[in-house]
Formats: structure tokens, C-alpha cells, sequence
């Protein structure tokens, strides 16, 4: 699977981001989640990179976030949205979700994260996944509407 390492590390740096909602800290963790990729010769080659990837930054951020010096969201989440009032209220509609659905949204619809890698990083089927997503943005949408 060809990588463009760029991009990867900007999807990794905006979920670690969303889960830290510290600058410094999703810049550390995300130079730290490529570091451990690099370092790896087990998973380069296995066609799971993302998997990966996102696994590493995944436990990473929970580490981070156990950690005593863990502070409050004091800035806005990079974000290409142009509608300021939207963008509010999807925050407050999004922050109502538990946290593991608010992350199925960010990776699936802002990092663009395939399915397939979703299903094998939460652990369930395609169908699952989908009926999941489905009832989330019907929620989203009722809530916004």
C-alpha cells in the first residue's frame, strides 16, 4: 500500500487533536505514533498500515490523557468549516455523542478512514459499522434539524 505520508500525518495529528484537544500534546503523540510506525518492521508491509497507525495513536492519546497534566479544551479543532452558527451546533450535537461514536465520525467522515480499516479497528462487520454510522448521522441530523 502506497503511503503518502503527509496526509497520514495530518488525519493523525487532527484525531489526536479531537481526542487531547491540546496542541502540543496531539503534535507530541502524533510525532511519537510515526516514530513507533518507523521503527516497526512487523506491520510495514502486512497491507494494515492504517490499522496501525491509527492503533498506535489510538493507545497513545489514552496514555496522554491518563497522564495528571491533561488540561481542558482551550482552542478550536482545526477544521475547514465556513458556516461559524453550523460548525457551533454540531459541536454541541457532537459533544452529546459518548466518545466512541464522536471518533467513528471524525475518522470515517473527516480523516476519511475506508471501512475496512474502521471494521478491524473497532472489531465489527461491515454491517455493523455502517448501521452504526447510519444511526449516529440520523441523530446528528435530527438534533440539527
Amino acid at each position: 500500500m502506497a503511503l503518502d505520508i503527509e496526509e497520514q500525518y495530518e488525519k493523525i495529528y487532527r484525531y489526536c487533536f479531537y481526542r487531547l484537544q491540546d496542541r502540543e500534546q496531539a503534535e507530541d503523540v502524533t510525532q511519537e505514533t510515526f516514530l513507533r510506525w518507523l521503527a516497526s518492521d512487523t506491520y510495514r508491509d502486512t497491507g494494515q498500515v492504517l490499522q496501525y497507525l491509527y492503533t498506535i495513536a489510538r493507545n497513545l492519546c489514552a496514555d496522554e490523557f491518563r497522564r495528571p497534566h491533561h488540561r481542558p479544551l482551550t482552542e478550536d479543532v482545526p477544521s475547514g468549516e465556513a458556516d461559524p452558527i453550523l460548525s457551533a451546533a454540531l459541536r454541541v450535537e457532537l459533544d452529546k455523542l459518548d466518545l466512541e461514536d464522536r471518533e467513528l465520525v471524525l475518522l470515517r467522515y473527516v480523516n476519511k478512514v475506508p471501512v475496512g480499516v474502521l471494521c478491524k479497528l473497532y472489531g465489527q462487520s461491515r454491517f455493523s459499522l455502517y448501521r452504526r454510522s447510519k444511526h449516529i448521522l440520523k441523530t446528528l441530523q435530527n438534533a440539527l434539524e
